[in-house]
Order: structure tokens, then sequence, then C-alpha cells
């Protein structure tokens, strides 16, 4: 199907300041987006009339408008990415016998929105609504690794931003850096009973159509059951679960 580069443009303005801290100016998103300044411009303005973008004439920058909120509550309503993902969970917990969950990011936190809890498993601190800290959480350091550095540095700054449990979790940038590089090597993150002693976790990002990492899949088992063997196996599972929400995403 032939694409609209003008749609493209408008949805590009919308996503390039969805990942911005707070507004910027119009030659930050002409030179983001390597668009002319003056289509840039054309496009703000429409977006602005339509309530997509707010102007701020006193600082000459641009942010999300109500319309774009409008909009992520009406996703926030239809749950989309839980449907999509319900299923492939369901079939991997039948096949590792293990309780699987699917977590979004939230700042430097985690949230649970999925539970497929394996019969005759217990119930986990992982349960639909928890927040955990995302660098001691397997689901956490999945999306973390696909993320751009610069978007880590963002949210890491100091150590004041590393949340320990224990003497368990990374308690600096350049830990947790390293952490993340071991997850892009294996292809998927490992965390050894740093949320629940005695439970271990493995998992995998989801990515959307520009490949953002917009949630993770996981496994968490009892530690005594499974080998280094067994849990790359499991590694393996969750990387096809998280294959499959993906390309359900359009990625």
């Amino acid at each position: 199907m032939a694409r609209v580069p003008a749609a493209s443009h408008v949805l590009g303005i919308l996503r390039y300041l969805a990942r911005q801290a707070g507004p910027v100016p119009a030659a930050a998103i002409s030179h983001g987006l390597r668009l002319p300044r003056s289509t840039t411009y054309h496009l703000l303005a429409t977006l602005c009339a339509e309530g997509f973008v707010v102007h701020l004439p006193e600082d000459r920058r641009y942010g999300l408008g109500v319309s774009a909120y409008e909009l992520g509550s009406g996703y926030t309503r239809q749950a989309p990415l839980q449907r999509l993902a319900r299923v492939p969970l369901a079939s991997l917990v039948d096949s590792t016998g293990h309780t699987a969950h699917l977590a979004v990011l939230h700042g430097r936190e985690v949230i649970y929105v999925i539970e497929e809890r394996a019969p005759g498993r217990p119930p986990l601190v992982t349960d639909v609504g928890v927040r955990l800290p995302a660098t001691l959480t397997a689901s956490g350091r999945a999306m973390l690794a696909a993320l751009p550095a610069a978007q880590v540095r963002a949210l890491f700054p100091g150590r004041e931003a590393f949340v320990l449990r224990g003497d368990a979790g990374p308690r600096s940038l350049a830990a947790l850096r390293q952490r993340l590089g071991e997850v892009r090597r294996a292809g998927y993150a490992v965390e050894n009973g740093e949320i629940t002693p005695g439970f271990a976790s493995v998992a995998s990002a989801v990515r959307d159509h520009a490949g953002h990492p917009v949630a993770s899949v996981a496994l968490t088992y009892p530690q005594h059951e499974v080998s280094g063997r067994s849990a790359a196996t499991l590694g393996e599972h969750v990387m096809r679960t998280a294959q499959m929400v993906s390309r359900r995403l359009g990625a």
C-alpha cells in the first residue's frame, strides 16, 4: 500500500513530541525529523487547530495537546496491547508450565498489565497493577536494553535514581549499562532472586513498528526447578512469544 507523505509527517511529529520530556521549539522538530521548516510550521499549525498540539508562544515551543491525550485515553480503554498479547502468553504458559507476565515501562518503574498464572503455581508479587523498579526486574531490564542510551541516561542521571532491594540491583549508570549490554547480547533479560528470594525470571521486549519497546513478556519460575541450560531454553521461549506479540503490533 502506498504511503501518504503528509500523514507520515504528521504522525512523525506526534511521535517526536511524545518522546520529549517537555515542549520543544519547532526548529528541534524540523531537525529531528529532517523536515523543511516551512512544512513543519504548516503541519504544526494544523495540529494546533485540531487540538493535537499546543503552542506556547512565550516560550516559542510546542507540546502535545488535549486531543492527543484523548487518543491515549481511548487506547487505554480499548487495551489493544493486552488483547493482542493474552493468547500468546497463555500459549507460553502451556508450553513451559510457568507463570507469564506482560509489563509496560512507566518512567523508572514497570507496571504489570497481564498475569497468566500456570496451574498449581503460587501467586507472585508481580500481580496486575503492581509497580516495581525497572532496574531490578527482568521485565524492566528487557525494555531498558531496547531504549537509546540517551534515554536511559535521562531516566537514571545519578545514584539517587537507583532503588536497591537489599544488596541486589545496579547502583550506578555504569553498572546498569553493563547489565543492559548482557541483555542485548543474550536477547533476553534475567533476574535471579532480586524481587522474590527463590524465584527467577526471564523477559524479552515487545517492540512496535518503529522498534520502540512498548512492553515485555516474562516468565517467573522457582530457581531450584530450572538449571542454567533450562533457563536459556525458557529465554528462547520468551523471545519467540515477544516476537509474536511484536508482529501482532505491526513490527
